[in-house]
């Protein structure tokens, strides 16, 4: 008779335990989707207001990249005497304290992107220096000669970096 009551027992409570097991697994599932969604519009409500703080960074460096390009830093930043290594100090100084300025903005930017804008910053740094050794190279003027026709048959530094910037600002929309 024992085993009789224990079989009712079972048979009894088994629905039950099935109803519980089948409505746990649906909570679970439910508090499970809801976790998603709730991380899905934080990360969407987090990149809406990340965007314009990464558009601008983007900017920023494009701006870099231009006062940097040896036709647009010569023009901008002229000898103060003729000695021509007292003018290559001044600009790679102006190139270095333009960077230093942008230093925060690699935050917002790729890895990729900081990489190349810094190749191009260090390509235009070793441009100037590769013009002052050149044997023409006398006075600061002729330093800047020496740079810009340096240019006239290869683009500059920051060129490469510029177009890869704003491919990379494309991808973003």
């Amino acid at each position: 008779m024992d085993i009789d009551k224990i079989l009712e027992l079972i048979f009894s409570i088994a629905p039950a335990v099935v109803v519980g097991a089948v409505a746990y697994y649906f909570f679970q599932q439910h508090i499970e989707n809801e976790n998603k969604r709730r991380h899905f519009l934080l990360k969407k409500d987090l990149q809406k207001e990340a965007f314009p703080l990464r558009l601008q960074a983007y900017e920023r460096m494009a701006l870099f990249l231009e006062r940097i390009a040896p036709s647009n830093l010569l023009t901008r930043v002229n000898p103060t005497s003729p000695n021509k290594d007292d003018y290559e100090s001044l600009l790679i100084a102006t190139i270095e304290q333009e960077f230093e300025h942008n230093l925060s903005q690699q935050i917002y930017v790729s890895d990729q992107c900081w990489s190349i804008v810094q190749a191009a910053k260090n390509a235009t740094i070793q441009l100037i220096r590769k013009a002052k050794v050149h044997e023409n190279t006398d006075t600061a003027n002729k330093l800047r000669e020496v740079v810009l026709t340096e240019l006239i048959d290869k683009p500059a530094p920051s060129s490469a970096a510029l177009a890869f910037i704003k491919q990379e600002v494309s991808e973003m929309w």
